[in-house]
Order: C-alpha cells, then sequence, then structure tokens
C-alpha cells in the first residue's frame, strides 16, 4: 500500500471535447519525469457498465485494458503517455458504481438502511478513487471527470470529491479545472467569460479550484490570466496556458515550459525532483522533422469518424517517427471501395483493414485484402482484417466463391471463419467477447517472428469469430500459412501469404500495445516495408 496518498482531480467546463484526457495524460508523463509513482483514472459518468456496447459514433474507440476491461478512448492516451500498463482499477463508471452498490442492498449488507445517492454512492465512489492508489501502489492518482461541470449525471463525483477535500488534508487533494477561452470571430479578442462561468458552476457544487488550465487557440496574455485568476479566486501563477498544437505529444512540453508539473507538486506539498523529457523531446522531434513521407490506406467503416480508430492512427504514427517518416493517411470507406474497385485504392503504398462488427463495407474490406494480395502491396489485417484476408484468399484462391463467415452468413457451405463452441450459446452481447491479453506463439522463420523477434508473444483481444482449424490444411497448401498460435494450437492467432513482399494479418489488437518510446514491432514492420513499394 502507498505511504503517499495524494489526489489530482481534472474537471472540464463550458463545452465538452476540449481535451482533458490528453491533459491528464500528460499531467501523468510529466510526474512520471520528476520519479513520481503516479497512476491515472477515468470516471465517465453514463450508466453503462463499460463501453464495450457504445456505437463508435458516439464514443470513438473501444479501447482494451490488459486484463480484459472495455474502456473508452482516454485509457489509451494514458497508457501511451505513461509507458504503463492499466487495469480495471484505472476506469470507472455510473454503470459499476450502481450495479455494486445495488447489489450489496440485495444482499442486505446495508442493513435495512435507505440507500441513497448520499452517502452510498458517494462511498463507493471514494472507494474506488482510492482503490487505484492501492491497486497500483501508485502515490499520486490523477482523476479525470468526464463530462462537463453542469451535467447532472456527473454531481455524485463532484460531491465526492468535495467530501473527499473535507476528508482528507488540504495538501493531499488537488483540483485541476479546464476550461475555454474562445476568440471571438467579430473582434479577434480572446474572451474569458465562458471560463469564468464555468468556475462559477464548479464552486456552486462546493469545489473551488486550485488551477485552472484555460483552452485557447492562440497565446494567452499576462493580462488575461491575471483577469481569469482574478474573477475565479486562483493565484496567477495557477492560471495555466493550454493553446492548440500541432499534435498532442507536445502538450506534456508546453505544460512544461508552464511549470506546471512543479507547481502542482508543491500544491500537493511535494518536493519536485529533476525532469526527465529528454526521450520524449527526441520522439516529437521526429514526428515533427519527419520529411519522408508513406501513404498508407485505412479501409473501415467508420472512417469519417478518425476517433474509431485512434490507437491504430497513434501506433502509425509511433512507428513512423522510429523510421523517420511521415504516415500520410488515406481514409477510405469499405462502401466506397464497393462502389468504385481499384480507383479507390489508387495511390497507396499500404493497405491496413482495422477491426470491426456488422456486414456493412465487408465486401469492400474483402476487395482490399484480395486488392493487395493480387498487386503486391503490403498488407495489416487487424481482427476483423485477418478474417476478410481469410475469406478474400478461400474465394480468390480456393475457388470457394462462397467462402464466408458465419457472422455474415451463417449458412454459408465453407465457414472458414466461425464462432468458437463456447462462443455459440452466448446472447449477452457486454464483456462476453474474447476479451484482453492472450499468448501466442509464432512459427520460427515467418515474417511475424522476424518482427517480434521472439518465440511467445502475448496480445490483447476484441472480438467472437475465430479461424475455423477444419480448413486448416487446405489454406496451408495454397500458400496463406497460419504464423501464430495459442500455445495450446486451438486458436490461429496470424495468417500471412507465403510469396509476398509483406502481407501480415492478426486476430489480435497491437495496436494498443504500442507506445511513443516504444512503438510495435508490427507497425514498424508494416512500413518499413511500405516504404519500398512504389504508390
Amino acid at each position: 500500500m502507498s505511504v503517499l496518498a495524494k489526489y489530482v482531480f481534472v474537471t472540464g467546463g463550458v463545452v465538452s471535447g476540449l481535451g482533458k484526457g490528453v491533459l491528464t495524460a500528460s499531467l501523468g508523463c510529466l510526474l512520471r519525469g520528476r520519479g513520481v509513482r503516479v497512476t491515472l483514472q477515468k470516471i465517465d459518468p453514463y450508466l453503462n457498465v463499460d463501453a464495450g456496447t457504445m456505437n463508435p459514433y458516439e464514443h470513438g474507440e473501444v479501447f482494451v485494458t490488459r486484463d480484459g476491461l472495455e474502456t473508452d478512448l482516454d485509457i489509451g492516451h494514458y497508457e501511451r503517455f505513461l509507458h504503463e500498463e492499466l487495469s480495471r482499477a484505472n476506469y470507472l463508471t455510473t454503470g459499476q458504481v450502481y450495479w455494486a452498490v445495488i447489489q450489496r442492498e440485495r444482499r442486505g449488507d446495508y442493513l435495512g438502511q435507505t440507500v441513497q445517492v448520499i452517502p452510498h454512492i458517494t462511498e463507493e465512489i471514494k472507494s474506488r478513487i482510492k482503490g487505484a492508489l492501492e491497486a497500483t501502489g501508485s502515490d499520486v492518482v490523477v482523476v479525470e471527470v468526464g463530462g462537463t461541470v453542469g451535467d447532472i449525471e456527473g454531481l455524485p463525483y463532484l460531491e465526492a470529491i468535495r467530501q473527499l477535500r473535507d476528508e482528507l488534508p488540504r495538501e493531499d487533494v488537488a483540483v485541476v479545472h479546464l476550461a475555454y477561452v474562445p476568440i471571438l470571430s467579430t473582434t479577434g479578442e480572446l474572451k474569458t467569460k465562458p471560463t469564468q462561468h464555468s468556475v462559477k458552476e464548479l464552486r456552486a457544487t462546493g469545489i473551488q479550484p486550485d488551477f485552472i488550465v484555460a483552452r485557447c487557440p492562440t497565446a494567452l496574455p499576462l493580462a488575461l490570466r491575471k483577469k481569469i485568476a482574478l474573477f475565479c479566486d486562483v493565484p496567477t501563477e495557477h492560471v495555466i496556458e493550454d493553446r492548440d498544437l500541432p499534435s498532442i505529444y507536445e502538450v506534456p512540453l508546453a505544460l512544461a515550459e508552464e511549470g506546471f508539473d512543479r507547481k502542482l507538486l508543491r500544491r500537493l506539498d511535494l518536493t519536485p525532483g529533476d525532469q526527465d523529457l529528454a526521450a520524449w523531446k527526441d520522439f516529437v522531434r521526429r514526428l515533427r522533422d519527419s520529411e519522408r513521407a508513406i501513404r498508407i490506406g485505412i479501409v473501415g467503416k467508420y472512417v469519417e469518424l478518425r476517433d474509431a480508430y485512434l490507437s491504430i492512427t497513434e501506433a502509425l504514427r509511433h512507428a513512423g517517427a522510429a523510421l523517420g517518416a511521415r504516415v500520410e493517411i488515406a481514409w477510405i470507406p469499405a462502401q466506397r471501395v464497393e462502389e468504385e474497385g481499384e480507383k479507390a485504392l489508387a495511390g497507396l503504398q499500404g493497405i491496413l483493414v482495422p477491426g470491426g462488427f456488422g456486414e456493412r463495407g465487408i465486401a469492400g474490406k474483402v476487395f482490399a485484402a484480395d486488392y493487395a494480395r493480387r498487386t503486391g502491396l503490403p498488407y495489416f489485417g487487424i481482427c476483423l482484417g485477418m478474417q476478410v484476408a481469410v475469406i478474400a484468399f478461400a474465394r480468390a484462391v480456393l475457388g470457394w466463391k462462397e467462402a464466408n463467415s458465419t457472422e455474415f452468413d451463417p449458412r454459408t457451405p465453407y465457414p472458414v471463419i466461425d464462432l468458437l463452441p463456447e462462443q455459440a450459446g452466448v446472447r449477452a452481447k457486454g464483456g462476453t467477447m474474447r476479451l484482453g491479453e492472450y499468448p501466442a506463439k509464432l512459427q520460427p522463420g515467418t515474417r511475424i517472428h522476424a518482427a517480434y523477434g521472439t518465440d511467445t508473444i502475448g496480445e490483447r483481444h476484441r472480438h467472437r469469430y475465430e479461424f475455423n482449424l477444419r480448413f486448416l490444411e487446405a489454406f496451408e497448401g495454397a500458400g496463406l500459412l497460419p504464423c501464430a498460435f495459442s500455445p495450446d494450437g486451438r486458436l490461429v492467432e496470424a495468417v500471412e501469404l507465403r510469396d509476398h513482399p509483406w502481407y501480415v494479418a492478426v486476430q489480435f489488437h497491437p495496436e494498443f500495445r504500442s507506445r511513443p518510446l516504444r512503438p510495435h514491432p508490427l507497425f514498424v514492420a508494416f512500413l518499413r516495408a511500405c516504404a519500398s513499394s512504389s504508390p
């Protein structure tokens, strides 16, 4: 258990989408850089138990932790900025809180009490916040409170924070409020009134922020910092500029220039250690200065919503920076490929088909996988991207024109992708897939083995359907080689083409384990192959 127990809460005001997740991740990065044992936690105030059943149009990517929890994309930011694997303890939803309290009430644990938001819900919230410190052995937890101050669903969390501020010594709790300072189009002026009103809303819940982070399009003049400080009752030096930047990875460096981490540690009565951001600065420099371009086409179902594939785009950037290359992503709707065929895939140096669910756009993804096979274009299939590669090969090479996944055609005579027996009777949608990290053994002499440089790996999964072992021999004989298996040999984890420059498809999600300072080897190998192909 931690000797120290310090709590930093990040709230947001005015509008959503200001970047609380990146701010929280950046604070974690900076505190870790000063030698602080820090962890991060996300509070999502919705009633869903987890993010697994949410439409990507509503919430973007579903990120999966090592222990199999489906979370929102901010946990991905946290892992990438901390260079650490997080767990269930780092993610909290209203659904989890109410579920736990109601189960206790049904068991009779409350001994006949009337169960109420205060104290029962707020006590459960506080317990889970403290649990993040205990589970990770950290001294400081930075907690992002999702939503916007004033939202009715966030009130129990703000009340729990207010109670913690009263219960703990002043130096053990700090509140950081992120608010918007827009430019008025008619005058070109930065306006502080929205920030003032959002702080007023926060103070109405009984919470006075210790720091105000001003998200603004341009630099924040000293006069406006003083104005915000005066009207929001914080020291001027505690008004932190958070201006728009070309890359989210520049945010920690900009906050460090403001001395934010040093000021926060002093507010928590901790002595700031020396800051070491050399490796992070080097990564940002390579990301910014890379001149050689590699054009990758992502063929997906939700490409108009880039956040649906956030971890993939970040993994491509990490790998590109490692190779000194700038990755240019062509977002290609799978349905457009169905309509335009090869024309939609022109000018690419590589094709990536990401994960997904449902039949919409499948024909376009199958076409893209087969196009890469026929033309020698590097191909990287992830989860569903592996499944469509298998379907495409079965139809075009093995001659099984009706080959399919039973997800899309339950009556196909060639179910090359099928449910595992243990999934066949599952009816509930939430938390019932193969989730989290599983081990796999790599076949020596394969491209995937060369990329990893090891015999055994552990990667995260999020799917129900698997390669059907009934057809293994036929695929191997025709040149699509299963190159990674589960330790018991029951599951095919990856396939690759024998006679192709680089055609690798995996059942897992390697993007979840890519880090700025440790790019994922499969993404590096893919981009290296793409760099040598002509657009």
